[in-house]
């Protein structure tokens, strides 16, 4: 399994800092598979060339294990075919020129430089049409030649692996970003088992690039081993990042959240946020706590704003700070920005010191996902203990539900729902809270105001209540 990358920029040697490997030596791995190598077959001013060749253990890979043994576990072409192997070895041999880091050429490894990369073997299940729609829209030029099953044998035609050259100018960080994604996706297999993880992997390097791929679909289906319910998060924030309105689908479909379905054509979650975001900027709020931050959306959209000296999200599920921590990129953020903001786990249902002393607490699409009979556990934690001075609730309006055909009648926006309000409702709500708190509230919509077939008005799809202490 051999892969070349190679550089024409001046001086061409400056490849060797860039891969953070030096040119004089060979440099060896050791991988959960085998063995990875790295050597310059060629190193000049004009030109150079870096291999990474993996050497592959097919025998170590069975070895220990319980089952019945096949003879494909022994006789294949995993030491020779490029795939999710080779990703890994990527990953791992060159995770700092990954990631785009370089201290002793910083401009060099921002700046796009002309690159080639050359796979020996590179299986292309869907074939060098697949391979050029995959490469070609990121800017590269692809030499193809397809590989005979046995050349001693013709009749038996061609197989699905080919030696391919890919050119283009562009950073390294972003090659090996391409490559890292894209070869187990023509591989269309993977060598290890694809869990939740992965899919925060193919978005982080997937970032830049990914989302307005005209093929954006079929990659991530192929990314994450065709599990659908990975692949519809993959690419429902995939069109989330191109700014588009999630797709069309049935509210009552047993995979996708009913509130989701309902929202698509009215991007009621970027109408929320710009309308939460307006509130926080005319109430002067510095310090704000995202109450049920979820995947971190909100909060990175408040960090943009400079105004927001401290911008904190809580949420009860770790697994789901665990992707608002990768979205966020937190670990990688500069420390003036780093220092900005916080991730905490922290529940709702109990008085915790850590959220007092913030300007504004917003509970965005969260107080229905809790029993009725919890409320009142909540309102004091936030209201009577907590007490910021602005405290933002929204909250989808039930009788807005009629206006979605998709949703049977009496059905809820989302499974995980264990109420709905109406606007009567929330306003009762809204004045008891006021009432036993010190708040007054002022009630608004979000999103357009609808009125049925018949003429009844039935509101805007989602409510918004915003708290003001004293």
């Amino acid at each position: 399994m051999l892969l070349e990358i190679s550089t024409t920029h001046t001086p061409a040697s400056d490849l060797g800092y860039l891969l953070h490997k030096h040119p004089g030596r060979v440099q060896t791995f050791a991988m959960a598979f085998g063995e990875a190598h790295v050597f310059y077959p060629e190193v000049s001013e004009a030109r150079c060339v870096a291999a990474l060749l993996i050497d592959v253990d097919p025998v170590g890979l069975v070895r220990g294990r319980g089952g019945e043994r096949t003879l494909d576990q022994y006789v294949n072409d995993r030491p020779y075919a490029a795939s999710s192997m080779l990703a890994v070895a990527i990953a791992q041999v060159f995770g700092t020129a990954l990631a785009g880091n370089c201290k002793t050429r910083p401009e060099l490894a921002t700046t796009p430089i002309p690159l080639s990369a050359r796979i020996a073997s590179l299986p292309c299940r869907g074939g060098e049409e697949l391979l050029r729609k995959l490469f070609e829209p990121l800017g590269y030029s692809v030499v193809a030649t397809r590989h005979a099953l046995d050349a001693s044998v013709p009749e038996w035609g061609a197989s699905s692996t080919f030696t391919v050259t890919l050119a283009g100018t562009k950073t390294l960080s972003d090659l090996l970003s391409h490559l890292y994604v894209l070869i187990p996706v023509l591989d269309n297999d993977k060598h290890y088992w694809v869990g939740d993880d992965e899919v925060a992997k193919l978005l982080r390097h997937g970032e830049g690039w990914l989302a307005g791929h005209p093929e954006r679909e079929l990659i991530a289906t192929r990314y994450l081993k065709h599990r659908r319910n990975l692949a519809n998060e993959a690419i429902k924030q995939l069109r989330e990042q191109d700014g588009e309105g999630p797709q069309a689908i049935e509210a009552d479909s047993p995979d996708d959240p009913r509130e989701e379905a309902a929202e698509r054509t009215l991007s009621l979650h970027q109408q929320r946020h710009g309308t939460v975001l307006s509130v926080l900027q005319a109430k002067g709020a510095k310090r704000v706590i995202d109450l049920g931050c979820g995947e971190g959306k909100l909060v990175r959209e408040l960090l943009q704003h400079r105004t927001f000296e401290k911008v904190v999200g809580m949420d009860v599920s770790h697994r789901t700070l665990e992707i608002a921590a990768d979205r966020l990129r937190l670990e990688q953020l500069p420390p003036t920005v780093r220092q900005r903001v916080d991730i905490i786990h922290g529940s709702l249902m109990y008085r915790d010191q850590r959220l007092a002393g913030f300007d504004a607490a917003v509970l965005c699409e969260v107080i229905e996902h809790m029993d009725e009979g919890r409320l009142a556990a909540m309102e004091r934690v936030v209201f009577e203990f907590a007490k910021p001075g602005v405290v933002i609730v929204t909250t989808p309006n039930s009788e807005y539900n009629v206006m979605w055909e998709t949703l049977a009648a009496g059905a809820m926006r989302h499974r995980d729902h264990r109420f709905e309000w109406t606007r009567q409702q929330f306003r009762m709500w809204a004045a008891s809270v006021c009432s036993r708190f010190g708040y007054s509230v002022e009630l608004r919509d979000v999103g357009e105001n609808a009125v049925t077939a018949d003429g009844r008005e039935v509101g805007s799809p989602t409510q918004m209540g915003v708290f003001v202490r004293g």
